[in-house]
């Protein structure tokens, strides 16, 4: 079977590779659709921090069941998306259900070989049919459910004022699915067209640029309460330590982003608000049922999320290009 590896980094080629086979409560999908995130490019670029090459990066996936193990509910020949989370099914997280923080928990494309390919065998558990919506929405699927277990994280309901901080496609996720809850949201950024992209597309309710005035403006607008949850998802460690600083009292911080630095805050500052701290790693089965519910709606815009296309076999060419900021990708998708 064909498989796009990358090397090294900055070195992806097209090879082949023999066709897997299903272990025993495995199912084997072929590939149809591949989403693009920040992570396969971070891959690329090697920038990275746990990963070891040669890598087959993907885990945004949608595919067609080829087969399947009996009992599994699973038929071959529907199409479906895969949750790209492997986890063990028996450390304390799992136990408690939370197989998104499992202490042993492999990641398609990033702790082992993932979807980029024609083919890959997966736990019949990580493939979920998905009806009648589109292969390309599907592959769509993952990323969204970032964004919607941020927002469930941080309690967001209706009548909340949210500031989503970061407007790449993590931070619209965050958008969407707080505007589906009924939220008002500001979106914080230093990138123009992107601020624009989610009022335009997304009905983001007010913008600020993430200057040396957010502050002021941000308490301006708000007669001084600042916000409810404010939604971190920039991958950035100064912005996600100035984002405290937005949080009402008695407010939510979720932190999406993640890095490998120390997060450093004012102690004063955050019991003086009460302010309530979350993490948000991953997603829930209940996140990726979310999306396809709020898809279902009409309230997810896939299509104008979806800037740009290419076959597989293009992708050592196409990763260099999609790379330039002026490319303006949000969403790209690779085809098989």
């Amino acid at each position: 079977m064909k498989v796009l590896l990358c090397d090294e980094p900055g070195r992806l080629r097209l090879t082949e590779r023999p066709e897997p086979v299903p272990a025993e409560g495995e199912a084997l999908v072929r590939i149809r659709r591949v989403g693009i995130c920040g992570t396969d490019f971070h891959i690329y670029q090697g920038k990275h921090p746990f990963l070891q090459y040669p890598r087959v990066m993907g885990h945004e996936l949608s595919g067609t069941i080829e087969r399947a193990p009996a009992g599994s509910g699973l038929v071959a020949g529907q199409n479906c998306y895969i949750v790209p989370y492997l986890s063990c099914g028996h450390c304390v997280a799992c136990r408690k259900g939370v197989t998104n923080a499992c202490q042993n928990i492999s990641v398609l494309g990033v702790h082992c070989d993932g979807g980029m390919a024609e083919l890959i065998s997966v736990p019949a558990r990580n493939v979920v049919p998905v009806g009648d919506t589109p292969l390309d929405d599907a592959a769509m699927i993952e990323f969204l459910a970032i964004g919607a277990h941020g927002v469930k994280r941080g309690g967001i309901a209706a009548e909340d004022r949210v500031l989503v901080v970061g407007s790449g496609p993590i931070g619209m996720s965050a958008v969407i699915f707080a505007k589906a809850r009924g939220a008002h949201v500001t979106v914080m950024d230093l990138r123009e067209d992107r601020l624009a992209f989610t009022q335009d597309a997304l009905g983001a309710d007010a913008l600020l640029r993430a200057d040396d005035e957010a502050e002021a403006k941000a308490g301006a607008a708000t007669a001084g309460d600042f916000y409810d949850c404010v939604i971190d998802c920039t991958g950035n460690r100064a912005a996600m330590q100035r984002g405290f600083g937005f949080v009402g009292h008695g407010g939510r911080y979720v932190l999406v982003s993640v890095v490998r630095d120390d997060i450093v805050f004012s102690d004063p500052e955050f019991h003086k608000r009460e302010t309530t701290l979350f993490a948000s790693r991953n997603a829930q089965p209940d996140d990726f049922a979310e999306v396809v519910r709020q898809m279902q709606a009409g309230r997810v815009p896939t299509r104008a999320l979806r800037t740009h296309r290419g076959a597989l076999a293009d992708g050592p060419e196409l990763f260099r290009d999609w790379l330039r900021p002026e490319a303006g990708v949000i969403k790209a998708i690779l085809e098989l």
